[in-house]
């Protein structure tokens, strides 16, 4: 499984989130966006939350 954290990039953030500074990070799974989170920290641990959950559902 391919999951990843990406920063959004300014070109699709609204002039008025770029106004307030708004930074998002976006959580991709097998190429599907599946999160976005406005703390990067936040975003890795869902990260890391869909890693192990698709390893405890592949066979041993």
């Amino acid at each position: 499984m391919t999951v990843k954290v990406t920063e959004r990039d300014e070109s699709k953030l609204s002039h008025e989130g770029l106004a307030a500074g708004v930074r998002i990070w976006d959580v991709h799974q097998q190429d599907q966006l599946v999160g976005m989170f406005h703390n990067e920290q936040e975003a890795h641990s869902y990260r890391i939350e869909l890693e192990y959950l698709e390893a405890k559902r592949q066979p041993q």
